[in-house]
């Protein structure tokens, strides 16, 4: 039974962090100041994370229901794509927003 809530828990907190995604990338598009000679600068570093937050509950729950399955059958639980994905994302996004900041000089 504490596995299952352990799983349990780990979805929810891919949950929260898809939450935090989306809110940052709407923070980015409503609060930064626009890129000069890049009107779409700020949109080019919040879709990816709003993107990824508006997929990442699915990847969990999808996951969360693989590990359920595991664990009922006694199996070793499967790896995960996601924080994989999540930091591939979240990489680029901090490699383009250096890039657009040093290119504001």
């Amino acid at each position: 039974m504490r596995f299952t809530f352990a799983n349990e828990r780990t979805m929810l907190a891919w949950n929260r962090t898809a939450l935090a995604l989306v809110v940052a990338g709407l923070a980015i598009v409503q609060l930064l100041p626009p890129f000069a000679g890049l009107p779409g600068g700020r949109r080019l570093l919040a879709l990816p994370l709003i993107l990824l937050g508006a997929l990442l509950p699915g990847g969990a729950y999808l996951e969360w229901r693989r590990n359920q399955r595991a664990l009922r059958r006694g199996r070793t639980l499967p790896s995960s794509p996601l924080p994989g994905v999540l930091v591939a994302i979240i990489t680029a996004v901090a490699v383009t927003a250096c890039i657009l900041a040093l290119w504001q000089g």
